[in-house]
């Protein structure tokens, strides 16, 4: 699987972060799409990073996947 990761991070006032929107774009072999967006869809459970920040930032995620 290859990804490359573009995200925007919002912090209105300057000081505290707010949001965090992260836009995956995945390239996958044949036949590994259904495993691709089920690892996606449950992404931010397993995250690390979002565990540690959950209840102060929010976390946006979308996706585009390419099969080949």
């Amino acid at each position: 699987m290859k990804a490359q990761i573009q995200g925007i991070i919002e912090a209105p006032e300057g000081v505290k972060i707010t949001t965090i929107s992260c836009h995956y774009q995945v390239k996958v072999p044949d036949g590994k799409l259904d495993a691709a967006e089920r690892a996606l869809s449950v992404f931010e459970q397993s995250c690390q990073v979002a565990q540690t920040l959950k209840g102060s930032v929010t976390f946006k995620h979308t996706w585009s996947i390419e099969v080949g």
